[in-house]
């Protein structure tokens, strides 16, 4: 019997992660997704990808507790056979983010702490654990952002965070080499999610204010960013390994 790949993306509930689920279905894909607190929404999700003809499940996972992660990929591996006839997956990307706006000199430390619990410590632990469960073979996407290269005031740490995980990611690329697991980073530029309170959506002026600042001139839609992810998770970009990919249509050029 065929057992289709399988696909692991953190923060799959809404917005990016969401698009990145249904994108991944279309190429054939089974999915696991993780939500934080919204069961509703997860649940709708794991009901457009299983439309789509593939396998789909969602787990609770909080990232910004790393010492959760051993309990959840227990919980993951214990599933993977009975729902998707596999004892691994193929595919993780790290997605699960929050933007918070932290000006220099009005930056508590503890929300620097769970800033950096989110988008950094998670993935490296999140990694760290579920290697025993990756393929061979398989890949690694972490996802960064435009503001890991260009500077908004006010997103210092958040920026900087980013720019840990692009680095983090070609080590993880060296390092993995020897299994062919391919780590690379996908940065989006600004998108039309909730992502930061919606404001890239639903503020017209600042909408505006992006689209003058891009090549292309449009502000990104989870589309630009869904399908890239989807082709990483292929044959076709067996190739692509320790890279940082943009996708914000020439932000900021």
């Amino acid at each position: 019997m065929k057992t289709n790949k399988l696909a692991l993306i953190t923060g799959g509930s809404r917005g990016l992660g969401r698009n990145m689920a249904n994108k991944l279905a279309d190429k054939g894909i089974n999915v696991v997704i993780t939500y934080h607190t919204n069961k509703t929404e997860a649940d709708k999700v794991v009901a457009e990808v299983q439309a789509k003809g593939v396998e789909a499940l969602a787990l609770q996972l909080d990232v910004s507790k790393a010492d959760s992660f051993e309990a959840f990929v227990a919980e993951l591996t214990g599933l993977l056979n009975s729902k998707f006839n596999t004892d691994k997956i193929d595919y993780l990307v790290n997605n699960a983010g929050v933007g918070l706006h932290t000006p220099l000199g009005a930056t508590e430390m503890s929300v620097f702490d769970a800033l950096t619990d989110i988008h950094f410590k998670a993935p490296y632990f999140l990694i760290q654990w579920l290697l025993p469960s990756l393929n061979d073979g398989g890949a690694i996407i972490n996802i960064s952002s435009g503001l890991a290269r260009f500077t908004a005031p006010g997103y210092s740490v958040y920026g900087s965070l980013k720019a840990a995980v692009e680095q983090l990611s070609r080590y993880l690329a060296k390092e993995l080499g020897p299994r062919q697991i391919r780590v690379n980073c996908v940065a989006p530029g600004a998108i039309e999610t909730d992502f930061g309170g919606g404001a890239v959506r639903d503020n017209a002026d600042y909408n505006k204010m992006i689209a003058n600042t891009t090549a292309l001139g449009r502000a990104g839609l989870p589309d630009d960013i869904g399908d890239v992810v989807a082709f990483l998770c292929s044959d076709e970009s067996r190739w692509i390994n320790g890279q940082r990919i943009e996708v914000s249509g020439g932000a900021n050029l």
